[in-house]
Formats: C-alpha cells, structure tokens, sequence
C-alpha cells in the first residue's frame, strides 16, 4: 500500500477563491467551446474557399486552353510582347487565338480600329503604310481556316508579311479598308521555338 501524501496547506498570501456557481460554469464552458469551434472552424472554412477558387481558376484555364477558335478579348501582354503585336489604342472587335506545338507557335488576332491606330499599328512593327500591297491576301488558306477568317466581303483588302530573323516572329497581316476611317486588321505571327 501507498502512503496518503499530506496535502499541501494554502499560502496565507492568497486570496481565497469562493467555490465556482453553475452559471459561471456554464459561462466558461460556452467560452471554451466558442474557442475550440473557432480553432478548427476558422482554418476548415479557409480550405473550403481556398479550394473552390482552385477549382474555379482550373476551370477558367481549362476553358482558355482548350478553346478552338478565336476568343473574343485582348491577348494577354505577354503573347502581344512574345509575338509582337502591338493592338494600338482604341481598338475593338478584338479576338485572339493562340495555337503551339513542337515545330511553331503562331498568334491569331483581329482588331477593328481607326486611320491613326492602323499607322500605330505599323509603326510598333516598324512599318508604314507603303508596306501594304493592294489585293494581297498574305494569310495563308491553312490559317484562314484555322481561324475561321473569310477574306471575301466588300474591300479594298491589302496584306504584307513581315519577315524577321529568329527567334523574331514574322507576321502575315491583312487589312481591310472598306470604312477608310475604321480598318479592319488581321494578323496571323509565327515563331518557332
């Protein structure tokens, strides 16, 4: 058998505690809980959100890449930079779409803007106008296909192709001027990897 270890006398310093009332423990309990249910509450909800904005952004990502035509929007800056595709300011009806494999990588874009974004346009090419060759459809029939692009209404239509040493991308552009104030440019630029 053990011994029964005295019990220790209170210090005479302190105060002495008045014994705990049911109230105050229920209090305390209810305190516990709360902090116990923030403890594990707080970071489970912070999963939940965490993972649905996953989710949603695989979606998103899911539903850009795996689209098969052009999408109505801007090219992100850094396709406009790695292709060099200067979309000048106003510009609208703007759609892109970009296409990669082992052997070329090439950029779709349509834009509708006015005279003076049109020399913007060229000029971020390091072009002028006197580039343009009238009735010169310089996108090929394999892109216009691709893109869905039918060269056939109302004119006039003109096209260059900008050639470039690599990595530089060349671009097929055409335009066209039916309203000589609002052209309507199409650009199809190649690289290869």
């Amino acid at each position: 058998m053990t011994a029964a270890l005295p019990r220790q006398a209170a210090s005479p310093e302190e105060p002495h505690r008045p014994p705990e009332t049911p109230r105050h423990k229920a209090r305390r309990r209810a305190l516990t809980l709360l902090i116990i249910g923030l403890l594990i509450g707080v970071p489970a909800g912070y999963l939940v959100i965490s993972a649905a904005q996953s989710r949603d952004s695989g979606k998103d990502k899911e539903s850009k890449y795996s689209a098969t035509g052009l999408t109505a929007g801007w090219p992100s800056k850094v396709q406009r930079r790695l292709y060099q595709v200067p979309v000048p300011h106003p510009a609208d009806r703007i759609a892109y779409y970009e296409t990669n494999n082992w052997k070329t990588s090439r950029l779709y874009v349509q834009f509708r803007t006015n005279s003076a974004g049109l020399d913007s346009f060229l000029e971020g090419m390091g072009l002028n106008r006197d580039a343009l060759r009238k009735n010169d459809i310089s996108i090929s029939s394999r892109d216009q296909k691709i893109s869905g692009w039918k060269f056939t209404g109302p004119g006039p239509w003109s096209g260059l192709t900008h050639h470039q040493k690599n990595p530089a991308p060349t671009q097929d552009v055409v335009v066209n001027t039916a309203d000589p104030n609002f052209p309507m440019i199409y650009v199809v630029s190649r690289t290869v990897p």
